[in-house]
């Protein structure tokens, strides 16, 4: 895990413990990684070292993700809109592919400022519906418990997870992406 100096101690713990694949990066600029969770790492493969100071796009390599980099393209060009949730296709550092369900929100100072971005990941590729419920209920858990360590440092955060998309259909949506990777484009 990165340890800034900037961050409140207890941001940094929090994430370190987090069993969710946890992401902060700054709210400025090109959106840089400022801390990555162990969970991350497990997930993607790339340790902070490889991570911090980089955008997280360079998950997704070369795959088109059309619809959603435009939703986070949407997200990232509003500042009013608090979060964002979409399966994008990612790449571990080993190169395979997995469709990571990304939720972003802004993590703001007392005084209204954006700091930082907040995000958190989870291969649906071949999820089945009731670990998608699971990882629900831990992103909801984790957010719960994000909110007063957050508060105590001075920082809001944005967003709630109250409407979470139909689990079965975003798996569904995710073994499509899935599929148009894995197989040869019509020739």
């Amino acid at each position: 895990m990165c340890v800034s100096s900037e961050l409140p101690k207890a941001l940094r713990e929090y994430f370190e413990q987090s069993r969710v694949a946890l992401a902060l990066a700054s709210a400025e600029g090109d959106n840089h990684l400022v801390l990555v969770s162990p969970a991350f790492s497990r997930l993607t493969g790339y340790e902070p070292e490889d991570v911090v100071g980089r955008n997280c796009r360079l998950l997704q390599r070369d795959a088109a993700n059309v619809e959603p980099r435009a939703r986070l393209r949407e997200f990232l060009t509003r500042p009013s809109q608090p979060n964002v949730r979409t399966p994008i296709v990612n790449f571990r550092k080993d190169g395979t592919p997995f469709v990571n369900l990304l939720y972003m929100s802004r993590l703001r100072s007392i005084d209204g400022k954006a700091s930082y971005i907040f995000a958190s990941q989870f291969d649906v590729s071949r999820s089945q519906p009731e670990m998608l419920a699971e990882y629900d209920e831990q992103l909801t858990a984790t957010l719960g418990r994000l909110v007063p360590i957050a508060s105590d440092a001075g920082i809001v955060v944005e967003g709630t997870l109250l409407t979470i998309a139909n689990s079965a259909a975003i798996v569904a949506q995710a073994k499509m992406m899935l599929a148009g990777l894995e197989s040869p484009p019509d020739a």
